[in-house]
């Protein structure tokens, strides 16, 4: 049996893929959890095989952030599963060390796929995930890197320098220095442009 913790902050998402994991004579959903901190503790008290976790829970821990906990325990593997395929998001979750990563609108055989992947600890990536991961490696010279998409996601969240140089524990130096690399590589030269180009891009949720 496939032991499965399932994490997301809406009742009826978790409803839906819990149905979706019934039929599955495999799979044994042992525990729901509605926050990323939650989800970390039933990761921890019921080690599961595969934490099914959404991204964005809510004003608490973010959902890389749990990924990055639950892998540490050396045990569960985590499929992300969430309605973002930005890079942002994408590149946050792998190098959180997440095995595999699905959108919500994947049909149920593929979540089930997913799921005996994972649990095997091979990789389970929705198909426009993987075309943007290898967008990324073909075309490395104008690829942000994952810290300068989380810079950019700061910037568009409205933080100023000083702001971000605090949340991101970083000089207001190195944070400019992020800023102009990203300007260079996204043929901008400004916060706004460059926020409204990485959006079109996908690189960044829109603001």
């Amino acid at each position: 049996m496939i032991r499965i913790v399932l994490v997301d902050d809406h009742p009826v998402v978790r409803s839906g893929v819990r149905a979706m994991l019934a039929g599955q004579p495999d799979f044994d959903l042992v525990g729901e959890a509605g926050t990323a901190e939650e989800g970390v503790e039933l990761a921890r008290s019921l080690a599961p095989d595969v934490v099914l976790m959404d991204l964005q829970l809510g004003p608490g821990m973010h959902g890389s952030e749990a990924t990055r906990q639950i892998v540490v325990l050396d045990g569960p593997r985590v499929l992300v599963l969430t309605t973002f395929d930005s890079d942002a998001d994408i590149v946050a979750a792998i190098e959180a060390g997440a095995t595999g990563y699905l959108l919500k609108d994947a049909p149920s055989d593929d979540l089930h796929a997913a799921v005996r992947s994972a649990a095997s600890g091979a990789s389970a990536l929705a198909p426009r995930v993987a075309s943007r991961l290898l967008g990324r490696v073909r075309t490395p010279d104008t690829t942000l890197s994952p810290r300068e998409l989380e810079v950019l996601a700061q910037v568009a969240a409205g933080l100023s320098n000083r702001q971000i140089s605090k949340a991101m524990f970083l000089s207001e130096t190195t944070v400019k220095t992020h800023l102009a690399h990203i300007y260079t590589k996204l043929g901008v030269d400004s916060r706004t442009a460059a926020v409204a180009a990485a959006s079109k891009k996908g690189l960044i949720r829109p603001p």
